[in-house]
């Protein structure tokens, strides 16, 4: 029975316990598509990350939820080149470097430093803003268990990608965010149907000084009632704001996972030309929390 290395890995923080876990799988080669979602299902983290070799970059990376793979996520990037400067074979020792992903939407960079504290900063290059469609405020708003005034009425509900599909909800306030109380059934079969993998609310106040804006995300479609600190949705989020006005500052930083009591930080980096967000990139920390194997 062959046996697989595996990490839990928590990212956007440098405590344990924080953050968002994440499952990896440094070396999976030989792993098919049913065994590694089995994988993702057994460990239920919100993803599971599995690096491959691949001829076209340094690293391959598939990413799995505990329902169904994913083209590209963010905290799982953060947390498998952290497990990758862990094993050595991502070195720091001549200082920062850049690695390439390959990831099913193409090849996109990660920059891997050391900080002032010494914890691998992984800043992660995203896909160009795409915008998609936009939502019905008013379904969206009773998938939610919120009214339709709840939500911001300057800007729409609509999907953005920087690799993966996702309704962004603008709304008015913290407080508003605290009583969020989604049905999982009626969220998870709106995004079936309008095809986009998740639901990211959020607003421009923080719960700390210094903080830019506070986000939850669920993707119920996914398997994933509630993701603690979701850095796809962080970088589509930004391209969100930028484009309509909301926040036009090229840096600054998000809080997710604080009412769910794992609290992280992702750092965003925003390019732009005019009104047009063209460049995203997040950035974060990881801690890892478990070293094992796991048998297929």
């Amino acid at each position: 029975m062959p046996e697989y290395q595996v990490k839990i890995v928590d990212a956007f923080t440098t405590r344990r316990y924080a953050g968002n876990p994440c499952g990896v799988v440094t070396r999976a080669d030989g792993l098919n598509d049913d065994q590694m979602q089995a994988i993702a299902r057994e460990l239920n983290a919100s993803e599971t990350a599995f690096v491959l070799p691949s001829r076209r970059a340094m690293f391959r990376v598939r990413f799995f939820t505990p329902a169904k793979e994913i083209p590209l996520a963010g905290h799982p990037t953060i947390a498998t080149m952290h497990a990758l400067v862990e094993e050595g074979r991502i070195d720091l020792s001549g200082g920062p470097v850049r690695v390439t992903q390959e990831l099913s939407i193409g090849l996109l960079p990660v920059d891997i430093a050391l900080d002032a504290e010494r914890n691998v900063r992984v800043v992660m290059t995203q896909g160009r803003p795409e915008f998609g469609r936009r939502l019905d405020r008013s379904v969206i708003a009773d998938a939610l268990g919120i009214a339709p005034s709840d939500i911001l009425a300057d800007a729409p509900v609509q999907v953005v990608s920087t690799g993966t599909p996702q309704a962004m909800v603008p709304v008015r306030s913290l407080e508003v965010l605290r009583r969020l109380r989604p049905n999982y059934q009626h969220l998870g079969d709106l995004e079936e149907v309008g095809h986009y993998f998740s639901t990211h609310v959020f607003c421009l106040e923080a719960m700390e000084p210094g903080h830019r804006a506070h986000a939850r995300h669920f993707a119920a479609s996914a398997g994933v009632p509630e993701d603690p600190v979701t850095g796809s949705a962080t970088g589509a989020m930004a391209a969100y704001l930028w484009k309509y006005g909301l926040v036009r500052e090229p840096r600054y930083t998000v809080e997710q996972g604080h009412l769910m009591g794992r609290p992280g930080l992702v750092e965003v980096e925003v390019d732009a030309e005019g009104d047009e967000p063209v460049g995203i990139r997040i950035a974060g920390t990881a801690v890892t929390v478990l070293r094992g194997t796991i048998a297929v």
